[in-house]
């Protein structure tokens, strides 16, 4: 009884701050390493695009999480591998052929964490009864924001200095990812005995088996049988088409040199700017996005929302044409956009659970989720040939552009004008 009694707050905030901290490590922290270990910027957003891989055919092995071994086991197990990608990756820096064993770790990384992710909200659901799940909502974002000022914030900063410290830049990311994979192994210790046992946590019978996978080939069947679901697979593609080209491109621009038409920020100011201005204004768009929703509706907000989550990379256009030398300029502009990126994203999700109310809502919500990893995929892996083309000034104007494929996908979805507005 004391297993399935445990208090939420001994394991969630750092459950959620686990599933986190390997996105971060593998989407962002990774491109500023490789950035600044001399890659060019085609390349590392062909790689740092490919590594969205896992998360766009993750409803495909969802269901083997759901049948084989309990929730609990699968994350335990992931948190190991996990803590071995992350070593892996920061004993391969000195190897000779190390951009391909860094980015296979990284690969690594990518499939345990989205593993993880299935088995973290599963056990979610089964240890908490319905009453706490909504009330641990927030603490569970919260904890995920943690994990990305840590990850893309502190340790970003910290490389920087040892960077300086040193002159040795291997040196500064071998550090930074042998911290990654130390917290890794303090997380797995503390889950492995602070996670609950709860009844409903079980692997199902053989007999259940073949069941499972009828309904998990019903669920895409059904997915696409839905109404306007083609209007919303253009809505997932292309609302984030813009904010998918300039997620990768804008730490670059932002650690290039003058001399190659960036900024020329140091490692540290980068981290600063993406792990804690980034972050703390992501977090208050997101906050009143969601205010404003509940109050007048999704309908109500879309297109304001779509207009939110473009407009604001014109401060992109700004830095890459007068290239301010304050850094308090460049973080007002950094918080402008991610405010913006945190506002209109909002609407994006809302639609995106809206779409998938019915019988299937859990894996129709995670096939959508799976094609909007798809959506930043695919812009990212040749966002940085568009920048080697178009050089830095030309490139942002073009992703100002983009927001009219933004206007495609919301022109053709519609929405129940009540939908999200809170109940009184």
């Amino acid at each position: 009884m004391e297993q399935k009694s445990k208090n939420p707050w001994s394991w969630i905030p750092s459950l959620y701050f686990a599933e986190g901290l390997p996105y971060v490590a593998v989407m962002v922290v990774a491109g500023i390493m490789y950035k600044r270990l001399g890659l060019a910027n085609d390349t590392i957003a062909m790689y740092t695009g490919w590594l969205n891989l896992p998360w766009v055919i993750k409803p495909l092995w969802s269901p083997f999480v759901e049948i084989f071994k309990t929730k609990r086991w699968w994350i335990v197990l992931m948190q190991l591998v996990l803590g071995v990608g992350l070593a892996g990756v920061a004993f391969s820096l000195h190897a000779t052929h190390w951009v391909q064993l860094t980015f296979a770790f990284l690969f690594l990384v990518a499939f345990s964490s989205a593993t993880h992710d299935i088995a973290c909200d599963g056990f979610y659901m089964l240890a908490l009864p319905a009453h706490n799940q909504a009330a641990f909502m927030g603490i569970r974002n919260t904890s995920y924001r943690i994990a990305m000022i840590t990850g893309q914030g502190l340790l970003v900063m910290l490389a920087g200095y040892i960077e300086q410290m040193t002159q040795n830049l291997k040196v500064a990311w071998m550090i930074v990812y042998g911290i990654f994979t130390a917290l890794f192994i303090l997380l797995l210790a503390l889950h492995k005995f602070s996670l609950p046992r709860p009844d409903g946590d079980h692997s199902l019978e053989a007999n259940s088996v073949s069941h499972i996978l009828r309904e998990f080939g019903g669920t895409f069947v059904s997915f696409f049988q839905k109404k306007q679901v083609w209007g919303t697979l253009l809505f997932i593609l292309f609302y984030r088409f813009g904010e998918a080209q300039i997620t990768v491109i804008s730490k670059l621009f932002m650690l290039d040199q003058r001399s190659a038409g960036g900024l020329g920020l140091s490692t540290e100011e980068v981290g600063f700017l993406y792990g804690v201005v980034s972050v703390v204004f992501l977090l208050l768009g997101g906050i009143l996005g969601g205010v404003f929703i509940s109050r007048n509706g999704l309908k109500y907000w879309l297109w304001p929302m779509g207009l939110m989550i473009n407009v604001p990379h014109l401060t992109y256009v700004y830095l890459s044409q007068f290239y301010p030398t304050s850094l308090w300029a460049v973080s007002t502009c950094v918080a402008i956009e991610q405010f913006g990126y945190g506002f209109g994203f909002v609407a994006f999700m809302v639609y995106l659970m809206y779409f998938s109310e019915g019988k299937y809502k859990t894996a129709h919500y995670a096939i959508c989720t799976g094609i909007m990893a798809l959506g930043m995929m695919l812009p990212t892996m040749v966002a940085g040939k568009v920048q080697k083309w178009l050089g830095y000034p030309h490139f942002f104007l073009w992703v100002m552009f983009c927001t009219v494929f933004t206007f495609i996908g919301v022109a053709v979805v519609k929405v129940d004008k009540d939908f999200g507005k809170k109940k009184i």
